[in-house]
């Protein structure tokens, strides 16, 4: 068993630590700054076989890399667990790094899962890329926009198109020069959106650790290359998946239980959930029908049961996500199921 549990409680600038022993007697505790340097100093002067424990925030990735090497082992908590459980009267950073160090000591702490630092990175990726795609569509829309704005007509199946836009600039009549200015400053942030987005895409599809996996997942009918990517990326290990039903929840394709004195309610979607990959399998699920007869048929035994478009949409996008976990687990294509004659 291990001799001594850290509990850190990390910030953007600081770092508030607290050291204890098995039986609960503190060591050491302080506040270092959120530095590579100062707190390289400081885990290096720490016995070894330490086990720490901090809270998942927008700084923690770096600082689990960086201490990893020098803990004996090192732990993710999950916020909304912690949230629960450390609800008190008195906060502060000293208590909270308190109480993450009693959590780890009472083996307590509510893990989460860290995905592998490599994964992690290519997801920073791939989301930095869906951020461009929104905002290339909201230029598209600002672009329609001033059109609508000053009364000039156009083709809207064709204004983004190059040739039609520059063509429509140089015929513009009765318009303001200041919108025609901000006309071609949208259009040149539409081709740097553009043009960026599908270099990112293109270097991750052809990374050597996502090619095989993606080109193994697009495999299904109706799923394609930024579907897979999504679900590989920010799945990163199938295996933590138990069930399909573990999997269901955590993409978002469930409502939250509420059940009490044997009345059961039934909600809305859980807020609760991966959204990115909610989001994709919903948006999949509206067209996957028409390349996968088997999600077709799901579909349609949906509706006929008196579902509306939206219920089978989200009926078809579990079963889609069902696919994606057994063809990533078994690594295995994609085959349809021989129906029984």
């Amino acid at each position: 068993m291990p001799r001594y549990y850290v509990g850190l409680d990390v910030h953007k600038k600081t770092v508030s630590y607290c050291m204890k022993k098995v039986g609960g007697t503190i060591v050491d505790e302080g506040i270092l700054p959120a530095t590579r340097e100062s707190l390289g100093k400081w885990a290096s002067q720490l016995p070894k076989g330490w086990v720490g424990g901090m809270e998942a925030t927008l700084f923690t990735g770096w600082i689990y890399d960086f201490l990893k090497p020098y803990a004996g082992d090192l732990h993710v908590g999950h916020p909304l667990s912690l949230k629960a459980i450390t609800t008190a009267k008195k906060k502060s950073d000293p208590l909270d790094a308190s109480t993450l160090a009693n959590l780890l000591r009472c083996n307590l702490f509510p893990d989460c899962y860290m995905a592998p630092s490599e994964i992690r990175e290519l997801r920073r990726v791939l989301r930095y890329r869906n951020l461009l795609v929104r905002e290339s569509t909201r230029m598209k829309n600002r672009a329609s926009g001033l059109l609508m704005e000053v009364g000039a007509s156009y083709n809207k199946e064709k204004l983004h198109g190059k040739k039609y836009f520059t063509s429509l600039l140089d015929n513009l009549r009765d318009v303001p020069s200041s919108v025609v200015g901000l006309l071609r400053l949208t259009r040149t942030n539409i081709g740097i959106f553009e043009s960026a987005q599908r270099r990112l895409l293109r270097a991750l599809a052809e990374h050597p650790r996502l090619k095989e996996r993606v080109e193994l997942l697009q495999s299904i009918p109706g799923v394609g290359e930024i579907l897979a990517l999504t679900w590989a990326l920010e799945t990163g290990e199938p295996e933590r998946f138990p069930s399909v039903a573990a999997a269901v929840s955590y993409c978002g394709l469930c409502s939250a239980l509420d059940e009490s004195a044997g009345k059961r309610k039934r909600g809305p979607l859980s807020k609760q959930r991966n959204r990115h990959l909610q989001y994709g399998l919903i948006e999949a699920a509206k067209l996957a029908p028409r390349y996968n007869r088997q999600l077709a048929a799901v579909h349609r035994r949906a509706i006929q049961r008196g579902a509306d478009r939206n219920c089978a949409t989200l009926t078809v996008a579990r079963k889609l996500m069902s696919y994606l976990l057994s063809v990533d687990k078994s690594g295995k294509p994609f085959a349809y199921r021989e129906e029984a004659v």
